[in-house]
């Protein structure tokens, strides 16, 4: 079992920046991607970008040049990864949540509110 704890969400004004961070615990040996996902009220939860241990990333069309994901490659095995957001948009109000891929398994943590304020 993985768990997963965000942190770094808020409130924020558009075109501020936040910088949400993900650590995983348990059994981390073997997560092979994490990825940051968002869910607006009323909205499916969505892709906003994602990074696998060999460090490719993918980005949603919306936030492609605005944010950032990274990961801690300190560590032997992929335990803590980072969303650097910046020229924030009210549209990029949502809960954030992090999940990580372990085999065929995946684990969510429990989300962060980012808000942006216009």
């Amino acid at each position: 079992q993985v768990q997963l704890v965000e942190s770094g969400g808020g409130l924020v004004q558009a075109g501020g920046s936040l910088r949400l961070s993900c650590a995983a615990s348990g059994r981390i040996y073997g997560i092979t991607a994490m990825g940051w996902y968002r869910q607006a009220p009323g909205n499916q939860r969505e892709l906003v970008a994602g990074i696998t241990s060999n460090g490719t990333t993918k980005y949603a069309d919306g936030v492609e040049g605005r944010f950032t994901i990274s990961k801690d490659n300190a560590a032997n095995t992929m335990n803590t990864v980072f969303l650097q957001m910046n020229s924030l948009e009210s549209e990029d109000t949502a809960v954030y949540y992090c999940k990580a891929e372990r085999g065929f398994s995946e684990s969510w943590g429990q989300g962060t509110q980012v808000t942006v304020s216009s």
